[in-house]
């Protein structure tokens, strides 16, 4: 298998394949400059993009040459988004090497690192510059994924007539597209999927830290369900329509959601101080939501409190991305689910 975590070059576009949906995005130029040509979303029954029987997985790849068709997307090429609970992304300090000699030795260090076997999980790094604690050494990105996971992933996607080139952690693809273009200093990314929550400090673009949690929106709309005893489709409403807001039905949702949303929360105030003690000098100036913390009314203001007051907003999938007026409604429609997709779509063989 030639593909590889990290590096592609040439001619493809992005797959992600999510729990409720799946998505593709095919974007052209490069570096900063990106035009939109294809993008497109198929729903999925959350039992069968969760399940490893290959009866499922079969409809899955059916479902994926389906979208492909009907979106337009003639190129083979692929790059495939890694979901948190199947992948590990770490920052790690390394004696200063070049990037030759990272590739040559890190397969050798990487057991103490990762928590898998290294001679059964597929292992790319990035240099990301000095160690912010050891001048002497250097700061490295290490992500993993199991060559079980990985290959039948692939396999999968070659069944139908593609080419995988590359595989990347969905929190990298997140910090890619999410990230503000323009930001001078620190910044967080809170992705809330429905059954895990990303979290990533970036610092100039890059990721610093990486962490993921199994609380997303499936948990928030158990969390209504069992404490007002009700059912899934009024939990739903009741959720995204009031939220945090404890000024609606006596704060009653507020409260039915208080431990769930406090489990994401505490978790973004660990990475902050984790963040701040290994990086004093780089001071986290924002946090950008996507997902379903984007349409949770009052999370933006209750996370921000728990961060110390720093400003949270939702996040711009599409903000390096160029199209047409006439798509910006609907592509705005659909920003909070877009972000792993087009993040894939925006790298440039980095």
């Amino acid at each position: 298998m030639k593909s590889s975590i990290f590096n592609v070059v040439g001619d493809f576009f992005a797959l992600d394949i999510g729990s409720s949906a799946i998505r593709v995005v095919q974007l052209r130029g490069s570096g900063n400059t990106h035009s939109l040509v294809k993008y497109g979303a198929a729903p999925v029954d959350v039992k069968i993009a969760l399940s490893d029987a290959p009866a499922d997985q079969k409809k899955i790849s059916d479902l994926i040459a389906a979208l492909i068709s009907e979106v337009g997307i003639s190129t083979r090429n692929v790059v495939v988004g890694l979901p948190s609970n199947k992948t590990f992304v770490t920052i790690i300090d390394l004696p200063k090497m070049s990037a030759q000699e990272l590739k040559g030795t890190i397969k050798y260090q990487a057991d103490q690192y990762i928590p898998m076997s290294a001679e059964e999980a597929k292992i790319d790094s990035v240099i990301l510059g000095d160690s912010p604690t050891d001048p002497g050494k250097m700061e490295v990105l290490l992500a993993s994924v199991t060559n079980k996971f990985s290959e039948a992933r692939m396999e999968m996607l070659e069944a139908i007539g593609l080419d995988v080139v590359a595989l990347e952690p969905e929190a990298i693809a997140l910090a890619r597209s999410l990230t503000p273009a323009n930001a001078t200093n620190a910044q967080m990314v809170v992705d809330m999927g429905e059954y895990a929550t990303d979290i990533v400090i970036t610092v100039g673009g890059a990721p610093r830290l990486v962490r993921s949690i199994p609380t997303g929106g499936q948990a928030l709309l158990k969390a209504a369900m069992q404490n007002l005893n009700i059912d899934e489709n009024q939990a739903r409403q009741f959720v995204y329509k009031f939220g945090l807001d404890q000024s609606k039905l006596e704060g009653q949702i507020n409260r039915a959601l208080a431990s769930t949303v406090e489990v994401v929360a505490s978790e973004v105030q660990k990475s902050i101080k984790f963040f701040n003690g290994r990086y004093p000098n780089a001071a986290l100036g924002g946090i950008v939501t996507s997902g379903a913390a984007v349409l949770l009314p009052g999370f933006h203001q209750y996370l921000s409190t728990a961060a110390g007051n720093i400003p949270v907003q939702g996040g711009n999938s599409w903000q390096n991305v160029s199209y047409s007026n006439s798509a910006h409604e609907q592509l705005m429609s659909v920003n909070h689910q877009f972000a792993v997709a087009v993040g894939l779509a925006e790298r440039n063989g980095e």
